[in-house]
């Protein structure tokens, strides 16, 4: 008989069923997304973190606060849930054996991931939880489906081509939908600006900072909190933003250039580098792929969002340290250029004028 690994159940050097074995993985990889989004709605990562003392609960014990009548079933459900996640380390899992060894009961507790998808829209160091809603709303999510078309074909986006205009057109349709992107906006920006303002220092100069698309203002408070010789101007829109204040020392765009198209990115730089003095300077916040094949995993959420542009916005994408340098240049800019590493694949970026 072939050698057998328990642990993972395959025959040890049987690369034909591993492979069949991830080809089942994948095709099921939807149930993990959408049974996190479960547990988030249900409010048992909120729970799990919330346990006194760090103490594990069971499935009984989180059940017991959920509106449905059958306690028993519910808690079998929460149960089975709580044991995929498990089993991709998004919560931990032991178990009490009876006296005989069979296993009693299963206790859970939160994984260190879990510190991102806790408090939803009203965490005061920043949540994934309403990014992580957001991309598999129905409304969002049904937008995938026009992916082929739009790569195979052409033309519009996906977004665009399942809901007939372009997303931010869109968002000012579904008031539902659009409410939640902006949480899940101000949450990211919460995480992100958090750790820029630990790690960068190249605010240390500035005196006037317009941030351009920066939405309900959000960040902007967060930089003048922490800079208070910084005098801030909030412009939503980035196509407008010739019309901005005059000289300012810098200019702040987070996460606006990836939804553009290099077109569009040029427009926008250019227009930067007509608004700012002699010695002014773009201050851009970013995700950066690496100028290399690096498919390590490290890597995967960059190649991610870089699909979730080709899916959301026709031309919008991610770059590399040299692409952003290039766009740099062709829209003015031919002072020096410094990348500084923020935080989970952002960084921030300067272009001298």
């Amino acid at each position: 008989m072939d050698p057998y690994t328990p642990a993972s159940g395959v025959a040890a050097g049987d690369d034909e069923e591993a492979a069949c074995l991830q080809a089942f993985e994948l095709m099921c990889a939807f149930t993990v997304p959408m049974t996190l989004k479960a547990a988030i709605e249900l409010g048992l990562i909120d729970a799990l973190t919330a346990a006194a003392g760090g103490r594990a609960l069971t499935a009984d014990e989180l059940a017991a606060q959920l509106p449905a009548a059958d306690k028993a079933e519910a808690a079998s459900s929460v149960d089975r849930m709580l044991r995929l996640l498990a089993s991709f380390n998004v919560v931990k899992c032991s178990t009490e054996a009876g006296p005989g060894g069979e296993p009693l009961q299963r206790r859970y507790s939160p994984a260190p991931v879990c510190r991102w998808f806790t408090g939803g829209g009203n965490s005061h160091h920043g949540s994934l939880a309403p990014s992580f809603l957001f991309g598999v709303d129905e409304d969002y999510l049904c937008t995938w489906r026009q992916l082929s078309a739009a790569v195979g074909c052409g033309g519009p986006s996906a977004f665009e081509r399942a809901h007939g205009m372009r997303m931010f057109e869109y968002m000012g349709t579904n008031r539902r939908l659009n409410t939640l992107f902006n949480q899940a906006m101000a949450q990211q920006s919460m995480i992100v600006i958090s750790k820029l303002l630990e790690r960068f220092h190249g605010f240390d100069g500035v005196g006037v900072l317009v941030d351009v698309g920066g939405g309900t203002g959000a960040t902007l408070e967060m930089i003048t909190s922490r800079h208070k010789h910084i005098s801030g101007v909030n412009f939503d829109l980035p196509h407008v933003i010739s019309q901005a204040p005059s000289l300012p020392d810098a200019i702040f765009l987070k996460m606006i250039l990836h939804m553009q198209n290099d077109e569009e990115c040029i427009k926008i730089l250019k227009n930067c580098h007509q608004a700012l003095p002699d010695n002014g300077k773009v201050i851009a916040v970013e995700i950066v792929l690496s100028a290399i094949s690096d498919l390590a995993q490290t890597s995967r959420y960059p190649f991610q969002m870089d699909m979730i542009m080709l899916s959301n916005f026709r031309g919008g994408k991610e770059r590399t340290e040299l692409e952003f340098a290039k766009l740099a240049m062709e829209s003015g800019f031919s002072g020096a250029s410094r990348t500084t590493y923020i935080f989970a694949n952002y960084w921030v970026l300067e272009f001298m004028k």
